[in-house]
């Protein structure tokens, strides 16, 4: 029988290095995931205010604006994320300044179609009497 040689070959050396830290991309993840939140929030809640029996046009005004209002937020959150330089955007210092906007972003996802649509609804049973 021949013997299997004693030669081994080695696996590419995996290096296990940290993920780089970057702020824009970070950002741009969260606006991502923030519209994808917010669209689904749209839908349904202004699906179930289109529902009721009222023939007021305020829950379409309230989905025209919701849709308006949420594009140039996200831009400006996106855009001042990106005006940094590679090495600004590696700088831990800027991490209380991500979690704020980042807590920002969220709380207009996720509180905008609620407040909106509220609001219209209050407005649409206030005028309906």
């Amino acid at each position: 029988m021949v013997e299997a040689s004693s030669h081994q070959t080695s696996a590419p050396q995996r290096r296990s290095a940290a993920p780089v830290l970057d702020w824009r991309r970070r950002m741009s993840d969260n606006i991502a995931y923030a519209l994808l939140v917010y669209t689904g929030l749209q839908i349904f809640v202004t699906m179930e205010a289109l529902r009721g029996h009222s023939q007021s046009l305020l829950p379409y005004l309230a989905l025209v604006v919701l849709v308006a209002a949420i594009i140039p937020a996200c831009r400006r959150f996106e855009r001042r994320w990106d005006r940094l330089d590679d090495a600004a955007a590696s700088d831990p210092q800027l991490a209380a300044a991500f979690r704020r906007d980042r807590l920002g972003l969220w709380v207009l996802a996720i509180g905008l179609p609620f407040a909106l649509t509220g609001t219209c609804k209050l407005l649409g049973m206030l005028y309906a009497r």
